[in-house]
């Protein structure tokens, strides 16, 4: 048979709280009637006690330290949020003031342009290119409405830069000189003489130039930079409008005309605004292909 285990003898906590604090309270009445000196308790009550009150203090300091630093944190990040958005509203007023600058300046190239040509012109806005990183072909907000008719020239920048293709009653669409299906009648500025400024894409990409072809430069006389315009003899275009500037001239295998390349004078990757030239070259039968 097991023996049984003899229960321990327990004592409830709260009988023992009870007894301490009864011999707490008769030690003070001890003490206060009979002037009874704590002296080495209250000495070794220090050495126990006043480690843990420093201990206390430094974490109430700690705790008040860290509230401060959370305080200026938030201050921090609410002046940073305020300045952010002042940084935002100054970087949309300047890119306001850069459009608003670039607006003028496209403006006032296009004022200088009106002031070049003594032509009938309207001014017109870009709403629709086709994809690509050149201005080929594109759609104007100008149309029949407006007295805009199909072979119109259209210019902006520093000259030539189409011809209107197709209108309809507020718009028309352009195709440009550098388009590959284009073709202008066109002679060197210096010396009269004709040749064809032919549209190329390829080129475009690769050099931002176009083809010249069929010069009759018979006394050698064209040169690196000579302007090239349209030609009186051509069957759509207007005389005297700046086409580009001779980039590159070599003589032909048949020894009797020379070609090359020509710099276009309107910047073909950046156009906003042209103005189109309301007088038609008189229908005549011409060079353009």
């Amino acid at each position: 048979m097991k023996r049984r285990r003899k229960a321990r003898f327990h004592i409830p906590v709260k009988y023992v709280l009870a007894s301490l604090s009864t011999l707490c309270i008769l030690a003070m009445f001890a003490s206060y009637l009979l002037d009874f000196s704590f002296t080495p308790i209250n000495t070794a009550a220090g050495y126990a006690f006043i480690p843990m009150q420093k201990g206390i203090n430094r974490i109430g300091i700690l705790c008040s330290d860290l509230t401060d630093n959370l305080e200026q944190l938030r201050d921090v990040m609410r002046k940073n949020e305020e300045l952010q958005a002042q940084v935002d509203e100054l970087t949309t007023e300047l890119n306001t003031l850069k459009m608003e600058q670039y607006d003028f300046a496209d403006m006032q190239e296009l004022l200088d342009l009106d002031k070049k040509y003594d032509y009938k012109k309207i001014s017109a806005s870009i709403i629709g290119k086709d994809a690509g990183n050149w201005f080929d072909t594109f759609i104007i907000d100008k149309g029949s409405d407006d007295g805009i008719e199909v072979d119109m020239n259209v210019i902006a920048g520093s000259g030539l830069v189409g011809i209107v293709t197709d209108v309809g009653p507020n718009y028309a669409n352009v195709r440009s000189i550098i388009d590959d299906r284009n073709s202008v009648s066109a002679m060197v500025l210096t010396t009269s003489d004709n040749c064809f400024v032919n549209g190329n894409l390829e080129l475009m990409g690769e050099s931002q130039v176009i083809e010249l072809s069929n010069l009759t430069d018979k006394k050698d006389k064209v040169s690196v930079g000579d302007q090239v315009v349209t030609s009186y003899t051509s069957s759509k275009y207007v005389p005297g409008l700046l086409i580009g500037h001779v980039s590159e001239l070599k003589t032909d295998p048949n020894n009797l005309t020379k070609s090359g390349t020509i710099a276009p004078a309107v910047d073909f990757a950046h156009i906003k605004n042209v103005l189109v030239i309301l007088d038609k070259k008189q229908s005549v039968r011409g060079d353009d292909n």
